[in-house]
């Protein structure tokens, strides 16, 4: 997901100092900072689920909406994405390059502390990381769902068939693109007005008996569900369940991500609070906080005893909170920000339209262009932001 948005500002100035500065949204730095956050209590949840039905019923909740919400707002920031050499240079530095660090770095990882004959392979992604994959291949496709007249029933159509389509495979873990394809278009058609509208009164609200009904729901499937559905990442025919059941589940399951989406951003802050900063920095608590959880999961660590009772129920889910809330800081960025998030300029051509804009500037400058003024428009929130999650 993006970053900021940024102001028109003053179109006329040709001065440096005055061109408009990039201007953080404050509502969806802070959805993405809780996002984050919910990202990781989830994974610390999925640690403890054998036999506590109440953690269960959370986590249920909890993952029908947390990554759509993601995917929502990576979505909205694609609206502009072409295959400009600009933006295919940041989505390259932004999400393949980090996806190949911590792929490696991860696989790795496992050798040192589990599995010594562990496989790296940039094909079948470890855990998290499955969401680089589907970032790279959904925007690499937004010019063609903004092309299409009926965008958002294609790719639920696409949904609905790779539910049922095992030969999809794990490859770049093609089901879960598939799947939760729907959400990013969703995010792709979405305007300002439309979160304008989710986040009034009377939908914070109607969002409390929502969520109640959503956690009586769960906790009446749990028995009689599989937890697997709500990952999306394979087919029917893995289950016991008739094969259409994959495309039944697959239209429920959107409806109702798209559902206690709407509730949660109803509730997400507008104004800038203590964690809005944090919301820039959401990438580095998603990459970073899986080490911890596998480590964890290698060391055996959630097979305390203690995590059993409540008390350590509650106390897991402050300490993967904390966790992610100290990965998305500063002095963490300023750490990692070579691998995060890279420039790599002397791996890219330059591009022949900023070679041309930058002797337009000159020659502005040196009094031969039209009258000495500014016509270079402002910068604009296109896809070409900066691409975290």
């Amino acid at each position: 997901m993006t970053s900021s948005l940024r102001s028109d500002g003053d179109r006329k100035s040709p001065s440096p100092r005055t061109r408009p500065s990039r201007q953080r949204d404050a509502f969806f730095d802070n959805a993405k900072y809780l996002a984050i956050v919910l990202v990781g209590v989830g994974h610390a949840w999925g640690q403890i689920l054998d036999g506590n039905r109440t953690v269960e019923t959370l986590y249920r909740v909890l993952y029908t909406f947390h990554m759509p919400a993601f995917i929502v707002i990576s979505g909205y920031f694609s609206r502009s994405f072409d295959l400009s050499p600009k933006r295919v240079k940041r989505l390259i530095t932004g999400v393949v390059v980090p996806y190949v660090v911590f792929e490696v770095a991860y696989a790795l990882h496992r050798r040192v502390s589990e599995d010594p004959g562990n496989d790296i392979s940039l094909l079948d992604p470890t855990y998290l990381l499955w969401f680089l994959c589907a970032l790279f291949v959904w925007r690499l496709t937004t010019p063609l769902w903004q092309t299409l007249r009926w965008p958002l029933p294609i790719a639920l159509a696409i949904a609905a068939l790779a539910s049922v389509t095992p030969t999809v495979g794990n490859d770049l873990n093609m089901q879960r693109v598939l799947q939760f394809l729907p959400c990013f278009v969703l995010g792709l058609l979405l305007r300002p007005e439309h979160f304008q509208l989710v986040r009034r009164r009377s939908v914070r609200i109607w969002s409390v008996p929502v969520v109640a009904a959503a956690l009586v729901i769960a906790w009446w499937s749990v028995p009689r569900m599989e937890t697997g559905w709500f990952y999306r990442n394979a087919s029917v025919q893995d289950t016991s369940a008739p094969w259409w059941s994959g495309p039944v589940l697959t239209l429920a399951l959107f409806g109702c991500s798209v559902v206690l989406t709407a509730c949660f951003f109803a509730w997400v802050p507008g104004r800038r609070m203590w964690f809005t900063a944090l919301g820039a920095g959401t990438i580095y608590g998603y990459l970073l906080h899986g080490f911890l959880v596998k480590e964890g999961d290698y060391t055996g660590w959630f097979q305390q005893p203690f995590l059993d009772r409540p008390l350590g129920e509650i106390g897991l889910t402050v300490l993967g909170a904390a966790a992610v809330t100290l990965l998305c800081t500063k002095p963490v960025q300023r750490v990692l920000r070579y691998v995060v998030e890279p420039r790599m300029d002397w791996a890219f051509g330059r591009d022949p339209g900023d070679a041309a804009r930058g002797r337009e500037k000159r020659d502005r400058a040196a009094g031969t262009g039209t009258g000495g003024t500014s016509t270079e428009p402002a910068a604009s929130n296109a896809g070409g932001e900066k691409i975290s999650v």
